[in-house]
């Protein structure tokens, strides 16, 4: 199949153009019809759906995407496995735990932050802290892989633990928070996340060429003079950085971070200075326009469904189809 970005900079373009294009289709659409005409009056209702209640979502939701596709592709890559995943590290584990507790507790907001969203940015962030402790005892590719899967089984063993304790009326909340959901935020934590967002990928995309060694193996990295494993330990912080500010606004949204990059690689190859910026864009176009098809559905339904549990419901059979279809 031809390579439909040949370049970086086509890369940047094309995958910003259909992000832009996601967004706008997002803002047109969703569970209330409105008039695009009656935008311009600031005062009527229309106006009030559009940039008061569907812009902030948009802005979150391909904020989100574009964090999780980008810290899955790296990963791929770094850890030479294409079954990585962002949440493989344990921060999903570490989020979901924070989140658990600050809803048994009743921990409503601190500033800008809710309570669920404030401790589940600090269990992602101590789970990151774990992993880079214990990444130059057990070493990279499967033993991490292993260690990010048994943080987070003991992480919702605790969960299972937390819900037991529950109460009936903040068990609802609970369960939808680990279902994936894009609610409202305060400006301020859609400031906050898009920081932490660009912050990565800069530095992440300034790696790629070490990233492109490194997908090479661990022995041939070395012998173009790379320190592996200092690489390892700032990709893995980076990823689990992009990845804790996302979760703790957005709750556990999976097959992002896993089907994009697959995606992504079959229209760029495997150039990870190409790769990254063309998962940024379509990871944010993915996310963007299932938040939308939550939202559409709405009308048949008469109820917003979890865009987490939407992603696997779109993902799980699109990452089968690319996995059997694969080249040999």
């Amino acid at each position: 199949m031809p390579r439909l970005l040949q370049t970086p900079l086509a890369a940047c373009l094309l995958s910003a153009v259909i992000a832009l294009l996601a967004a706008l289709v997002a803002l047109a659409l969703g569970a209330e019809k409105v008039d695009l005409r009656q935008l311009a009056d600031k005062s009527s209702v229309d106006a009030d759906i559009v940039f008061s209640m569907r812009l902030p979502r948009v802005i979150l939701a391909g904020l989100v995407g574009m964090g999780l596709s980008i810290s899955g592709a790296v990963l791929q890559a770094s850890l030479r496995n294409p079954l990585a995943d962002p949440f493989i590290l344990g921060v999903s584990g570490g989020a979901a735990l924070g989140a658990s507790v600050a809803m048994s507790l009743g921990i409503s907001s601190v500033g800008f932050l809710s309570g669920s969203s404030l401790l589940a940015l600090v269990g992602a962030l101590l789970a990151t802290l774990f992993i880079l402790w214990l990444s130059p005892r057990v070493g990279a590719g499967s033993s991490i892989l292993l260690a990010g899967v048994m943080f987070n089984a003991c992480a919702m063993a605790l969960i299972a633990v937390i819900r037991a304790l529950t109460k009936p009326a903040t068990l609802g909340e609970l369960l939808l928070w680990l279902s994936g959901v894009l609610g409202e935020q305060a400006p301020e934590a859609l400031w906050g996340l898009a920081a932490a967002q660009l912050v990565s990928f800069g530095l992440l995309w300034a790696l790629a060429n070490k990233l492109n060694a490194l997908s090479l193996g661990d022995e041939d990295a070395h012998s173009l003079g790379i320190n592996v494993r200092r690489l390892h330990r700032w990709l893995y912080f980076l990823c689990s950085l992009s990845v804790a500010f996302a979760v703790a606004l957005s709750g556990l949204i999976g097959f992002v971070g896993l089907l994009v990059p697959h995606l992504v690689r079959r229209l760029s190859g495997p150039d990870m200075r190409k790769l990254l910026p063309a998962c940024a864009g379509l990871g944010a176009a993915f996310l963007i326009l299932a938040d939308m098809l939550s939202r559409l559905m709405f009308r048949l339904v008469h109820t917003e469904l979890p865009v987490g549990a939407l992603t696997a419901l779109l993902g799980g059979p699109l990452f089968f189809i690319l996995w059997i279809k694969k080249p040999s």
